[in-house]
């Protein structure tokens, strides 16, 4: 079966290769490995002492942050490498302070392991919530390196779990220690012969809660806001955006609106803009546009704005409950005391089915949902007060896996 998945991965780097020609984001994920081994000779010297950190993309980047930045400080002298599976992840944060070292990881081949692990020759390795590249665990347990995987999930559809699936068993025994985020994952890989296993929690919150102890202020949200009453649209899709421009349109004037779509292309902000009946203002546009607070609408066609931004709201809507896969961060919006609103698909995102059970996120069907839930909270202030309770609560109460893992780490090394 390892034959067979080295055989796979090869086909798999021959193909993309082609379909690179025609695919920007594809070409990206090609063009942007061809360098890593000559960035590593550069990079590291022999006598360089590192730690390796993996995630497939930004999400799972910001996830293992807190980690970064405490192994980092722990080991000043070491270097931190950084690699990324996918561009959405890497061509965000390649220019990351964090890190000594940031780039793709080479496609999971005997050699591209080997001549890895060479290279980095990393003293600890992480890996983050998941992908499992078989060769460069084997490296990892052949070269006697800790290995650990943070904020690990566990599912029943996974290869390990399979009557087929004893080689990605085996190269779980590479793993020092699992840090799982939750019962049913550490009960999953407990069951197949693993009890290096504990509940740590997932390192999003401590992510989250750290945002409050920074300075979130935005000078030109500061005059959009006008002291009224703000409800701030996150990663929104066009499904989400018909339904919340149909609202906009009839919303009180004394309620103000920003919205930061997951998609800033023009043509995509030119078309949510011309659904909108009320004064629009864009990010873009903003130094011409004379005195903010005459607006009600504000489109933000940038990135890198929206965890700031969430800090002047008064209701969240999360985009992307209206299609697949599913919703974007609750966190961000929660770790500010904001009730939540989302659409409906929202099931494999265990942080939002338990605000939902909670109560401090709502799920919306339709646009007549939508309005009856944004008008109750706009107009009942101890409904307002106990939802932003709930979900401020709901962070503070699930802080302390960073904690939890360096202590771990520190005891096993």
């Amino acid at each position: 079966m390892l034959f067979l998945y080295n055989l796979v991965v090869s086909i798999a780097g021959f193909f993309l290769k082609i379909v690179a020609l025609f695919s920007p984001k594809i070409k990206l994920f090609t063009e942007g490995r061809k360098d890593v081994f000559s960035i590593l000779k550069e990079k590291i010297k022999p006598e360089d002492k590192t730690i390796w950190f993996h995630s497939a993309s930004l999400g799972e980047y910001e996830q293992g942050l807190p980690v970064i930045e405490k192994i980092k400080e722990k080991h000043p002298s070491h270097k931190i490498i950084v690699t990324f599976f996918s561009p959405s992840g890497y061509e965000v944060r390649k220019n990351n302070t964090v890190a000594d070292i940031t780039i793709y990881l080479p496609l999971d081949t005997k050699s591209n392991a080997k001549k890895f692990i060479k290279l980095a020759h990393p003293e600890l390795a992480f890996f983050i919530k998941y992908e499992f590249w078989l060769n460069y665990l084997k490296e990892l347990e052949t070269n006697k390196i800790p290995t650990y995987l943070i904020s690990g999930i566990f599912r029943d559809n996974q290869m390990f779990f399979k009557w087929y699936g004893g080689f990605y068993r085996k190269a779980l025994k590479a793993f020092t220690y699992f840090f799982v985020q939750n019962e049913k994952s550490k009960e999953k890989i407990k069951a197949i012969g693993f009890q290096n296993v504990i509940v740590s929690g997932d390192t999003r919150f401590d992510r989250v809660a750290a945002i409050l102890e920074r300075d979130n202020t935005v000078d030109y949200i500061e005059k959009f806001k006008n002291n009224q009453p703000i409800i701030v649209i996150g990663s929104s899709w066009p499904k989400d955006e018909t339904l919340l421009a149909e609202y906009i349109n009839q919303a009180s004037e004394n309620v103000k609106f920003i919205i930061a779509p997951h998609n800033i292309k023009e043509d995509q902000i030119s078309s949510l803009k011309s659904q909108i009946t009320k004064s629009t203002v864009l990010f873009s546009e903003k130094d011409q546009a004379g005195n903010l607070s005459d607006y009600n609408v504000f489109i933000v066609d940038t990135i890198g704005l929206l965890t700031k931004i969430y800090s002047y709201g008064t209701i969240a809507y999360v985009g992307g409950g209206f299609g697949n896969p599913g919703i974007h961060n609750v966190l961000e919006p929660a770790t500010f005391g904001i009730p939540i609103l989302i659409g409906p698909n929202y099931s494999n995102f265990a942080e939002a089915v338990l605000l939902v059970k909670l109560g401090g996120c709502i799920s919306i069907a339709d646009g007549n949902q939508l309005k009856n839930h944004f008008d109750r909270l706009l107009t009942d202030e101890s409904y307002l007060e106990e939802k932003s309770k709930i979900c401020k609560t709901y962070i503070q109460d699930n802080k302390g896996a960073t904690d939890c893992i360096m202590k771990i780490v520190s005891e096993t090394t």
